[in-house]
């Protein structure tokens, strides 16, 4: 399983790369595998403003269909367009070309929950 240790996750499988206010978020390796052959990813929240573990968008798989967790709270500032055309990047590059979106993080987000890649696999097993 792969787990950048450059990056932190969430217990809802999702990672975030951090580079000063602006955070690009993806789904992991793990959670890609649990979900098979994603077909469409969906993500009607650019420029908004969420709250920590508000819902930004959903990721379609054959099978079903799984809602995408903000691990930090900020605004939406970019959706990554490729996903539309090519969602199975989700799949074969998911720390990559696969990331999803970028959000200018909020002053003074809370970013506790957020966990290191020991922890994150230690959660998966």
């Amino acid at each position: 399983m792969n787990t950048p240790s450059e990056l932190k996750y969430t217990k809802d499988h999702e990672w975030i790369k951090i580079e000063g206010n602006i955070a690009t978020i993806g789904i992991t390796d793990f959670a890609q595998g649990e979900l098979g052959d994603i077909v469409y990813v969906d993500v009607d929240t650019v420029d908004d403003d969420l709250d920590n573990g508000a819902v930004f968008g959903s990721v379609e798989a054959v099978k079903t269909v799984s809602d995408l967790f903000l691990p930090v709270a900020g605004k939406v500032t970019a959706f990554n367009s490729e996903l539309e055309d090519q969602p199975e990047l989700l799949n074969t590059d998911p720390y990559g070309n696969g990331w999803i979106i970028k959000v200018e993080i909020a002053d003074g987000a809370d970013q506790s929950e957020l966990l290191s890649a020991e922890e994150y696999q230690a959660i998966i097993g």
